[in-house]
């Protein structure tokens, strides 16, 4: 049968109007957030996706097959299982977590990065109840071990950037005018190695940090000091997202209640500290 002009142009019309409506509806497809079955929304169906910076062993590292794994890894895994779900990972800037833009960008539900729970923090993330003790530790070559932050008059000494090992250096450094001149890396892996190479004469980062890269490179570098600070960690979920946060602490209540947190600081950490 024959259509006129009209009609073919009506037609066409039609057809581009399914066209637009599928395309609609493929990107409404392409949106896989969801919410558990405890009404804890997610911005991937059927996965809590956590934002970290690699490498921070013990907390967060790859091992030998690729896979992310570690101390904090652990912990996340909990909240999953708690919340019926797989964690997924993704390795972004530590700028992007401790500012809030990552988790307000939706690039992932929660961070676990071995963050250092701060005020200033605080102003752009919610945190979880701490976690994790943290000490800064003063790094050095064997053989040129110093104890103090003095015996580097003159010498370049090494930070990551943007962490609190940084800021307490920085402040060291000002509060008792040191002749040091502060060199900040933009992650570990670059810290450790600028130590090693002979790039600064020592370097402050966290001492779990440090004690497993020693571990684990015996004989690049030693710990000659340590800095109490009086930091603890936390995990971070985006502002005002009380669901997901409430199942954070109650996974980290639940697990050092039955020894879960125990195990998992003996296996990642070592011999837990005396109370």
């Amino acid at each position: 049968m024959k259509t006129s002009g009209r009609a073919r142009q009506a037609a066409t019309l039609a057809a581009a109007a399914m066209l637009a409506v599928g395309s609609i509806a493929g990107c409404a497809k392409d949106d896989t957030g969801g919410t558990t079955e405890g009404g804890v929304a997610l911005i991937k169906s059927g996965a809590l996706t956590t934002c970290t910076h690699l490498p921070y062993a013990p907390f967060q590292s790859k091992d030998a097959s690729g896979k992310v794994v570690g101390f904090d890894v652990a912990l996340i895994d909990l909240v999953a299982t708690k919340l019926g779900v797989t964690q997924e990972i993704v390795d972004t800037p530590f700028e992007g977590i401790k500012s809030g833009a990552d988790l307000n960008s939706g690039k992932c539900d929660v961070a676990a990065a071995g963050m250092t729970i701060t005020d200033q923090r605080k102003q752009v993330l919610d945190f979880s109840d701490p976690y994790f003790d943290a000490t800064q530790a003063l790094n050095t070559l064997p053989g040129k071990e110093v104890k103090t932050l003095e015996e580097l008059k003159g010498k370049r000494i090494g930070v990551q950037g943007g962490t609190t090992g940084d800021d307490y250096i920085k402040a060291q450094v000002k509060e008792k005018s040191l002749d040091l001149e502060v060199v900040a890396y933009k992650d570990l892996a670059a810290l450790q190695q600028a130590l090693t190479t002979n790039q600064v004469a020592a370097a402050v980062g966290d001492l779990p940090v440090w004690n497993d890269y020693i571990k684990a490179n015996p004989g690049k570098a030693v710990v000659t000091a340590g800095f109490d600070t009086g930091e603890q960690y936390g995990f971070a979920v985006k502002k005002g997202n009380a669901e997901l946060l409430k199942a954070v602490n109650d996974a980290i209540s639940a697990a050092r209640t039955d020894g879960t947190y125990d195990k998992i600081y003996a296996q990642w950490i070592g011999e837990k500290p005396a109370a």
